[in-house]
């Protein structure tokens, strides 16, 4: 096997960290939604886990890059940044509107998380709003993530690796642009259904 093909200490440190997140995410989330139906577990495991990673992973990185940056910090979660920056340079040295995303991913979107863990756990009528304000502020983060930097025809990013390209830049980035695609797609097709059980109930007292 070859040389690019190999996993690092630091990598496979970083990958258990980020397993063990998914791991408790899905404790969580079936915990939560004890009774409730195949579909709004996964929702809460996804909560559960998008909650974890932005306050867990997220609102460190927020903290060292205001006190200085990833790259003279120490410690496990600055070392998961560090592992992440060989794709992705900008997460390594303060990059403007990388922390101001992230600060903004922190406060907002895993705030949301929990009040929609809530709302679902809750069968609060306001689910549905949450739901798709947090799918809006995830996919928007996403994209001022990286549309700068590829229009600057990406000087930052490292594809040179499988490892960096595949699944650093694009299976955990994608996912967090996959999964609020398909909860926005669930709110519009319960909002359907609740407009048509509406109509239905008006036109037979007509």
């Amino acid at each position: 096997m070859g040389a690019e093909w190999e996993l690092g200490a630091e990598a496979g440190g970083s990958l258990l960290l980020c397993a063990a997140l998914l791991a408790a995410g899905c404790a969580l989330g079936l915990r939560l939604g004890r009774g409730r139906g195949a579909a709004d577990r996964g929702v809460l495991i996804w909560l559960c886990y998008d909650a974890l990673v932005h306050f867990a992973l997220e609102g460190p990185f927020v903290y060292l890059s205001l006190l200085g940056n990833v790259a003279n910090s120490d410690g496990l979660i600055a070392s998961l940044w560090k592992e992440y920056g060989k794709a992705d340079a900008r997460w390594v040295y303060f990059d403007p509107t990388i922390v101001s995303v992230e600060i903004l991913t922190v406060a907002l979107d895993g705030s949301l998380a929990l009040f929609l863990i809530y709302a679902i756990v809750k069968e609060k009528y306001y689910r549905h709003f949450l739901q798709i304000t947090l799918c809006v502020c995830e996919l928007y983060g996403c994209w001022m993530t990286f549309l700068p930097e590829w229009l600057t025809r990406s000087p930052n990013l490292n594809t040179s690796n499988w490892l960096y390209c595949w699944l650093y830049l694009f299976f955990f980035n994608g996912v967090w642009v996959l999964i609020p695609g398909l909860l926005l797609w669930q709110s519009w097709v319960e909002l359907k259904k609740m407009h048509q059980k509406e109509i239905s109930s008006v036109k037979k007292f007509q």
